[in-house]
């Protein structure tokens, strides 16, 4: 991937408003590096005029680059309107893993007792999302099915990508499917977290059944933890877990795909929030999750776009935790002065660190 180049996919209302936020944090003279952003209309009317085209092109770009960083966008209900982006972007960089991770914001209380991170890596393709379904039969004789798949080769890189990040982390790999009512279908993603604990063996393991995953959820708190799951169960769980810090602020998105070697090939960050339209215009939307989302994309390049990357992040939480904060988190301060604020604070970081 080429760290200098960032493909820029704009999205629809605050969505929109956001990613702009995020980019300014972006800018040379506050990171100290000269970052090539080639940017792509994905607003909905653009994708209705070009009935996706602009969305394959994109996407062509973005394996090309291997980064990209994405606004909120609107995916329309209409069965003959243009669907979602992010299928179709998915689709055609051949995206395998979803990440979202939750972590404690200063001031905001947590539930549960939780406060270190929590990472759940999930399938992005195939399981329930995408199967066969049909009914048969009629009055209380009708019957549903559904025929739903899944590949080892996915199976292999989300308990791979999962083992890395505990690495980085230093968290413990925790929970799995319920392969045992399942060991045929959710046994193989089963099967390849142990293989991936057998390669990565100073990685603390912990399998848990999905179920239990759950429960356990709600009184482990002290260690990271890194969760891999089937697409559903991790969909599911991102939505229990993101909330349990108090808020999702703090919590960015990665759709990633891997090479043959399992490393990271492309990488796509974005919130893990919508388009907000209520805020839209109003400047009291919170950029935090945009502004992480650019972060995380820097943590892939050099040693110093991750100096940067990690600028950003400290200087976003310590504005939280100094009282700089937008509504949504009980503050007054605005989308832009937030911003500002993280700006500031990464400037000063950066020249602090260069002196040192």
């Amino acid at each position: 991937m080429d760290t200098k180049r960032i493909v820029v996919l704009e999205g629809d209302e605050t969505g929109q408003e956001l990613l702009e936020q995020a980019i300014r944090v972006l800018a040379p003279d506050v990171i100290g590096l000269e970052l090539e952003l080639a940017r792509f209309d994905l607003s909905l009317e653009s994708r209705r005029a070009s009935n996706n085209t602009v969305v394959y092109k994109t996407a062509v770009a973005l394996k090309e680059a291997g980064l990209g960083l994405k606004a909120a966008t609107i995916t329309p209900e209409g069965a003959d309107d243009v669907g979602s982006p992010n299928r179709i972007l998915r689709e055609e960089i051949g995206g395998t893993v979803i990440v979202r991770t939750g972590r404690r914001i200063p001031g905001v209380p947590p539930l549960g007792g939780v406060h270190a991170p929590i990472s759940v890596v999930r399938m992005a393709v195939g399981g329930a999302y995408g199967a066969k379904e049909w009914r048969e039969g009629e009055g209380d004789d009708e019957a549903a099915f559904r025929t739903e798949r899944i590949e080892r080769s996915v199976c292999r890189a989300v308990a791979e990508f999962g083992f890395q990040l505990a690495e980085r982390m230093d968290a413990k790999v925790f929970g799995g499917p319920k392969y045992t009512v399942s060991p045929v279908y959710e046994g193989m993603l089963k099967e390849e977290m142990d293989a991936a604990a057998e390669r990565h063996s100073a990685v603390r393991y912990e399998p848990q059944l999905i179920d239990a995953t759950f429960a356990l959820l709600l009184s482990t708190s002290g260690d990271p933890l890194v969760i891999p799951s089937l697409n559903r169960d991790g969909d599911i769980l991102s939505d229990l877990v993101l909330p349990l810090f108090g808020s999702i602020a703090g919590s960015e998105s990665m759709l990633i795909a891997l090479d043959e070697k399992l490393e990271p090939r492309t990488v796509m960050a974005e919130a893990a929030h919508g388009t907000a339209p209520s805020l839209r215009g109003k400047d009291v939307a919170n950029p935090m999750a945009m502004i992480l989302a650019g972060a995380a994309l820097l943590g892939y390049g050099d040693e110093k776009a991750q100096q940067a990357a990690r600028a950003i992040r400290e200087a976003c939480l310590e504005a939280v935790a100094d009282g700089t904060r937008t509504a949504d988190l009980g503050g007054h301060a605005g989308t832009s002065e937030f911003t500002d604020e993280v700006i500031r604070r990464t400037r000063q970081k950066l020249e602090v660190w260069a002196a040192l």
